[in-house]
């Protein structure tokens, strides 16, 4: 049994250490986007002639992504919390 337990550990580490960076990267690409995107609203809505409507939408669909990503990574990140022991808050 514990030879099972093993080859487990071992899959749930290779899988964090090739997935953890990209997903990592993806948040930082993430919060970059929305950051640039609340401070080129002036100089862009002036440049491209953009309405407060069309400006909104487009930081709505920043922000669509945004949740649609997160709430399974924060599912997903409290169901192995409770795998290990740990809580998850």
């Amino acid at each position: 049994m514990s030879d099972m337990s093993d080859v487990g550990r071992r899959a749930r580490r290779r899988i964090a250490v090739r997935l953890l960076p990209f997903v990592f990267l993806m948040y930082v690409v993430c919060y970059v986007d929305r950051a640039n995107v609340s401070f080129a609203n002036l100089p862009m809505s002036t440049d491209l002639g953009f309405s407060d409507r069309v400006y909104g939408l487009g930081v709505g669909m920043f922000f669509l992504g945004y949740v649609l990503l997160e709430i399974p990574g924060r599912s997903s990140w409290s169901v192995g919390a409770h795998a290990n022991g740990s809580r998850a808050s």
